[in-house]
């Protein structure tokens, strides 16, 4: 279960918005265009299930399930280059079928499964964006210093 602190700094209905510093795991994410960050880039802005019942000003510890960030990397980083070289490779063997260049109608066929790929994985994230089990949850409320 991955993990990191923050402060409560808005309430919703369910949902907590919160405020972590930003970490050095998070210049080599290539999804840290989604954050929304503040101050200068040090800070960053979370919203979170508030399971734990956290008020505004506290600070709390947030959670997402590791099964879950596996399958989202996963999605987003593995699915389309699979993808892509099954395209790549059905391409290749039908090429000769098509009487057309091998390497041209690999690229194509490849390239078009990619892209393929990047419209399912759009509309899938949307759908799983909307999970619950997908987001951050507020899991503890750290004692007051």
């Amino acid at each position: 279960m991955a993990t990191e602190r923050g402060i409560v700094i808005k309430l919703d209905s369910t949902t907590a918005w919160v405020k972590t510093t930003r970490s050095s795991a998070c210049e080599t994410c290539s999804a840290k265009s989604s954050c929304n960050v503040v101050e200068n880039g040090e800070k960053m802005e979370v919203e979170a299930i508030n399971e734990a019942g956290a008020q505004v000003g506290d600070r709390i510890i947030i959670s997402i399930e590791t099964a879950s960030l596996l399958k989202a990397s996963f999605l987003l980083y593995v699915f389309p280059i699979l993808l892509m070289l099954a395209g790549a490779i059905i391409g290749q063997k039908a090429a000769p079928l098509l009487d057309i260049d091998p390497s041209l109608f690999s690229a194509v066929v490849g390239f078009s499964f990619f892209f393929v790929s990047i419209w399912f994985v759009k509309s899938r994230g949307n759908r799983m964006a909307s999970k619950n089990e997908y987001k951050p949850k507020i899991i503890r409320i750290l004692k007051p210093q």
